[in-house]
């Protein structure tokens, strides 16, 4: 009789117990998948910037590579291919610096032949030192200049080259903003008394090639005499400069 009362307890206890089932892993991992996917379809996907638009339009590499003519060679003279570097903006700045050295390169050019053909100015070059004492030589003409005169030559180009900067961009249309590469903007450095003030736009362009290549000639030029006046016999037919 004890042996069936207990028997009937336990079976009661144990309809109270709630069953433990442990969900299968592949359920579970499909269950955090779609989770997963819901999540992946509320998230709107973000429009990709446009890229900026610059509010100038620099001159072109082929408007560039155009002016001057090639009539000499019958192509655009470029072994290294640096006319293919960079941007628009690139190219213009080549141009700039390409005009301002074949200016330098032309005073260059007109000082050294000045000086060895005998011409001076008169007075003194400083305290005690005459422009007629002054060699003929173009570097030992150089040599004989004080530290403290080449220091003012050097420091008159960096104004030059400061102001033609600054006034580019206060004054008119940056070479590199679609302005025109070579243009001087320093106050009566060029052209004082304006000579090209009434000029058209096609003489004008006409002038910058023919500077363009005057200065490239130039630039050949110094480099030679500067070679023949440190290499004995480094150019031929060349006399002692």
């Amino acid at each position: 009789m004890k042996l069936a009362v207990f028997s009937l307890l336990l079976a009661g206890a144990s309809a109270f117990t709630v069953p433990q089932q442990n969900a299968p892993a592949f359920a579970r991992l499909s269950m955090s998948e779609e989770a997963v996917a819901e999540v992946a379809e509320e998230v709107v996907a973000e429009p990709e910037p446009e890229p900026e638009v610059p509010s100038y339009t620099c001159i072109s590499k082929e408007a560039i590579l155009a002016s001057p003519n090639t009539i000499e060679i019958g192509q655009v003279w470029d072994p290294l291919g640096l006319s293919k570097l960079g941007s628009d903006e690139t190219l213009a700045w080549f141009r700039h610096s390409e005009v301002k050295h074949g200016r330098v390169a032309m005073a260059a050019f007109v000082g050294w032949w000045a000086v060895g053909a005998g011409l001076r100015l008169p007075g003194e070059l400083t305290f005690g030192t005459e422009f007629s004492s002054i060699p003929s030589a173009g570097l030992e003409a150089w040599e004989a200049v004080p530290g403290w005169g080449k220091a003012q030559m050097l420091l008159f180009a960096g104004l030059i080259e400061f102001h033609d900067e600054l006034f580019h961009s206060r004054r008119g249309t940056h070479y590199m903003r679609g302005g025109t590469p070579g243009k001087n903007m320093v106050p009566g450095l060029y052209d004082p008394l304006g000579f090209s003030k009434n000029k058209s736009e096609e003489a004008l362009a006409k002038g910058r090639d023919r500077e363009i290549k005057n200065g490239r000639l130039a630039m050949i030029g110094v480099a030679g005499l500067y070679c023949a006046a440190t290499i004995e016999g480094s150019v031929p037919l060349q006399p002692p400069c």
